[in-house]
């Protein structure tokens, strides 16, 4: 008994075998699937930066371990502004008891018992400064982060020979790699802001809500953070950081050692940009709700508004007339 192939089925059969064919090989097809899973990368990386940036500020709201929560502090700073221009010698204040010593309100007490420095509690103080750089400053580096993401996806996608998911896990790599040599350069900041934290508080300048008990160091810091505005190395940096197809082009570094040493030289330029903003935390109060939002929008403005140079400018100028008008105060 003969056994014959209907012509039909025998197109079927072919049909059937081509497709079997494509989707070993990876040909046309597996392009198409990779087309449209990197095509939601952008909305990946999205999420990981919003979800990022969300848990710090919530972290921050939570007092971030330091039992000291931004939205009491926002209330309790302007009352310890208010207790030093009213009393006489307050202007530099040591925080270790003297209006407790007069008689003072409880929350006098509290606003001026100073903690002890042990490895457990500068841990903590790290853990805050960091979690709070990467909630100021991570938004503003965001469409670098985004436009670094697409630039890394065109050659994956050439590379179709490995299969439709190794290109979307590489640029996962590369990615994430990029933000974390971005966020180590925060990181190398904060340690540093804890070492200063220290030495400041050891140096009776610093209060209990770590902010500056002397009128002279609130001037040096705003002085010195308006003159940084109007420096060409300020300039620079803002440049930098305000054009990220500019940076990409003229330091770009292939592979996941390359993004991550891309993530550092950015790091330093928004380091550079941003490093005596930041110290103004020292003068407004670390854990001050308002002064971390405004410092926030301050260097996402400067980033992203058209005039964001002529800002910073402005910014600085203003900078200087508060610092003078302060050090006048101090005498």
């Amino acid at each position: 008994m003969a056994w014959r192939i209907n012509p039909c089925s025998r197109g079927k059969l072919g049909s059937m075998t081509g497709s079997l064919t494509k989707t070993k090989r990876y040909p046309v097809s597996s392009a198409r699937v990779l087309e449209v899973v990197l095509r939601r990368d952008r909305e990946v990386v999205t999420f990981v930066l919003v979800t990022v940036i969300a848990a710090c500020w919530l972290y921050l709201l939570a007092g971030a371990g330091t039992g000291m929560y931004p939205h009491e502090m926002a209330v309790l700073v302007p009352m310890q502004m208010n207790m030093e221009a009213s009393m006489p010698g307050t202007a530099s204040m040591s925080g270790h008891g003297t209006m407790a010593a007069s008689g003072q309100s409880s929350t006098g007490n509290m606003l001026i018992s100073l903690v002890t420095w042990t490895s457990g509690h500068a841990l903590v103080m790290f853990s805050m400064w960091w979690l709070m750089m990467i909630a100021m400053m991570l938004p503003s580096a965001a469409p670098m982060v985004l436009l670094h993401a697409t630039v890394t996806r065109k050659p994956l996608a050439r590379a179709d020979d490995a299969g439709p998911d190794a290109p979307p896990q590489r640029l996962r790599w590369t990615t994430t790699a990029f933000i974390a040599g971005y966020l180590a350069m925060w990181g190398a900041f904060s340690l540093v802001a804890v070492v200063a934290q220290w030495a400041l508080e050891r140096g009776e300048l610093l209060s209990a809500m770590m902010m500056s008990t002397s009128k002279l160091l609130g001037s040096g810091l705003l002085l010195a953070a308006g003159v940084w505005q109007l420096t060409p190395f300020k300039t620079v940096c803002l440049r930098h950081c305000r054009s990220p197809i500019s940076f990409l082009s003229t330091h770009w570094h292939p592979g996941v050692g390359g993004a991550f040493r891309m993530g550092i030289e950015h790091g330093v330029f928004c380091l550079g940009c941003c490093w005596f903003l930041m110290t103004l935390l020292f003068y407004g109060g670390v854990m001050n709700l308002i002064w971390i939002i405004g410092l926030a929008l301050l260097v996402l403005a400067e980033k992203a508004m058209p005039a964001g140079v002529a800002f910073g400018r402005v910014t600085g100028l203003l900078l200087i007339a508060l610092g003078v008008w302060l050090g006048f105060t101090a005498f």
